[in-house]
């Protein structure tokens, strides 16, 4: 019998000093920087596919499963993912990743919001109370994502606290170095106009000196109307705007009809890595592409 115990012992410590952390993250943008963070460290799920809109994700009962096992879930927070991940948590019963609990990681933590509203008022469209949640897409603000991630991490944890701390500095001192290059291709264009569908690039236009605050929506998450299309074309052509960019889970129909009676290029873009070809590799593949691609179309359209 004491063979046997022996003998089962030598199977399952192995496998319990093995175990790693169960991290589910809502967007594939967090997941990302989780993985930068964790490493081999964690097992790592990504709820929302790249190319969905993060408000409105295809909510299926396995995520319940995923968020049931999970010791951490990531979210952006500041409302981002309000109208389903909150019925999920509700469902998965995991007192773990509660709001609050040391395994809720809300990603929007210290980050300086933009757009915050003085007043919530629905007939101006689409607005959080936090303010803009689409943060992530400035690389300032992903350094902050990045520690808050690591710092849960380490809590919930400790025993892999320096590898994941070694990793958080791999990956500021990497966003450090590129910052510079990217600020680099963009400085030529410092204050030109760009054209957004959705109002989901403010951080992206302020980290890189752009200027994106006309869109082809009226207000946001309210669909273009022919009347206010009419306006963004006149607009445009006043103030000689020539690049349109547009998301993958956006009407690309409606900014190709615009960028005909304009003579503008319309640029296909994401927020999450994988949401285009040419972005799967990383947060850092992602902003690669983004800054090149908005630089060659500002270039070719100077």
């Amino acid at each position: 019998m004491k063979r046997i115990f022996s003998s089962l012992l030598a199977v399952v410590l192995p496998l319990v000093a093995q175990a790693k952390l169960n991290v589910v993250a809502t967007t594939a943008d967090l997941g990302s920087i989780a993985r930068e963070i964790g490493g081999d460290k964690i097992e790592l799920t990504t709820l929302a596919k790249p190319t969905e809109d993060p408000h409105f994700v295809d909510a299926k009962p396995s995520f319940i499963v995923k968020l049931n096992h999970a010791d951490v879930v990531v979210e952006g927070g500041a409302e981002l993912e309000i109208g389903w991940l909150p019925a999920l948590l509700d469902q998965a019963r995991n007192e773990k990743i509660v709001a609050g609990a040391p395994g809720h990681v809300t990603c929007a933590k210290g980050v300086p919001m933009l757009d915050v509203p003085t007043t919530l008022d629905r007939s101006r469209g689409d607005i959080h109370a936090a303010g803009n949640p689409h943060y992530i897409i400035s690389p300032s603000n992903a350094k902050i994502v990045a520690q808050n991630i690591a710092e849960a991490f380490c809590q919930n944890d400790p025993k892999s606290c320096e590898i994941y701390r070694a990793n958080l500095k791999k990956f500021t001192d990497a966003i450090d170095a590129k910052l510079v290059e990217w600020q680099r291709a963009l400085l030529p264009f410092a204050g030109q106009g760009v054209i957004a569908y959705h109002d989901s690039w403010p951080y992206f236009a302020k980290e890189f000196g752009l200027k994106i605050d006309l869109y082809l929506e009226p207000k946001p998450g309210v669909p273009p109307t022919p009347t206010h299309l009419a306006e963004v074309i006149t607009k445009m052509q006043a103030d000689k705007v020539h690049v349109i960019i547009v998301d993958p889970y956006l009407n690309r129909r409606t900014a190709e009809t615009v960028a005909t009676k304009t003579g503008a290029t319309v640029v296909d873009v994401t927020q999450f890595p994988g949401g285009i070809k040419g972005t799967e590799g990383g947060y850092i593949t992602l902003m690669d592409y983004l800054v090149n691609s908005i630089a060659k179309a500002l270039a070719e359209t100077k």
